[in-house]
């Protein structure tokens, strides 16, 4: 069971405590005392794994390390350690204490959202002309603690769509190190699945069937996955006698749901495109192109039509990279 909503509570570390301590050696009897040590922070780092939330689902309460108390002779007391929570690209933390919300839309992009408490000051620190031997130090400050709400909607920068059984979870196998259940028969897939080629996110909607806008199958929930992805791959299986039905089908589903995602660049592609003849693939591409003159076959099979395929992908890639330095 994918897990795409939970509710837990983060707690960063407390500082340590600042140290009173003076020097014992005869003649240099001033101020020792160490500072205390930074708590530990809590951060999100971004991971392609859809079910990394699944972490939560017993375990409701996380901890950071506290910062040590100084200690005399200058010794400042070491830091608590970090914590890096991984959820899923496109996990929306709702904080429900402030009121603010953060995204984590980036793979390995760190997101803070409970900062450590600083560490108290030693009396080494509170030494003056007028206080030469001050008694004073600091209580370490407390760390942050929040109540947040991780909503995961699922954000990928292409989204592979087609009726159920098109050869989508094969391919994504095939460029991404995702391993997603794949076998000869309909709903094959049952949960989303990410994969990551290069710089991009792909994802592989489970297959969308007529009605699916009204709730058919388990159609809502994975439209709901198309609604954040930017850019789809429609697939239609080589083997279909109504193709351009079948695209058809999708399309009314998807504007059914939500007019905007039709208006969503989108490519098509002929999948297992071994399964026949190259006449019969040339037919049905030509009758795909009068609704979209971006039609290519493929098949795992085929090296030079997955080589097609890179192409595309890493061109998508290199547009993602100049918006981001522009």
């Amino acid at each position: 069971m994918l897990i795409d909503d939970v509710t837990i509570r983060v707690k960063a570390g407390d500082g340590g405590a600042g140290s009173v301590a003076f020097n014992k050696t005869k003649n240099n009897l001033g101020p020792t005392g160490g500072s205390g040590g930074t708590g530990g922070s809590v951060y999100l780092v971004g991971v392609s794994e859809l079910d990394a939330l699944q972490q939560f689902r017993f375990k409701k309460v996380v901890e950071a390390e506290n910062g040590h108390d100084g200690r005399g002779q200058f010794v400042d007391g070491s830091s608590g350690k970090d914590i890096n929570l991984m959820v899923p690209v496109g996990t929306i933390v709702h904080d429900l204490i402030k009121g603010i919300d953060i995204e984590v839309v980036e793979v390995g992009e760190p997101v803070l959202i409970a900062k450590g408490g600083k560490g108290g000051k030693g009396n080494f620190l509170f030494r003056s002309s007028r206080n030469t031997s001050p008694e004073q130090s600091q209580p370490g400050l407390k760390g942050e603690e929040l109540e947040v709400r991780l909503e995961l909607k699922m954000m990928a920068d292409v989204g592979f769509v087609g009726l159920p059984n098109v050869g989508k979870s094969s391919l994504l196998k095939e460029l991404t190190n995702a391993n997603p259940k794949v076998a000869n028969y309909p709903f094959t897939t049952l949960e989303p699945s990410l994969g990551v080629y290069y710089d991009l996110i792909l994802a592989d909607i489970p297959g969308l069937i007529e009605g699916a806008s009204s709730g058919k199958g388990l159609g809502i929930k994975f439209l709901k996955h198309v609604e954040r992805t930017k850019i789809l791959f429609h697939f239609i299986a080589a083997d279909s006698p109504t193709p351009v039905t079948d695209y058809k089908t999708i399309r009314k589903e998807l504007g059914k749901y939500k007019k905007e995602l039709l208006a969503k660049e989108e490519y098509i592609f002929i999948s297992r495109s071994d399964a026949t003849s190259k006449e019969e693939i040339e037919k049905k591409k030509r009758a795909l192109m009068k609704h979209n003159n971006r039609v290519s076959a493929i098949s795992i099979y085929d090296y030079d039509s997955i080589e097609g395929l890179k192409k595309i992908l890493n061109s998508i890639a290199d547009e993602k990279m100049n918006r981001k330095s522009a």
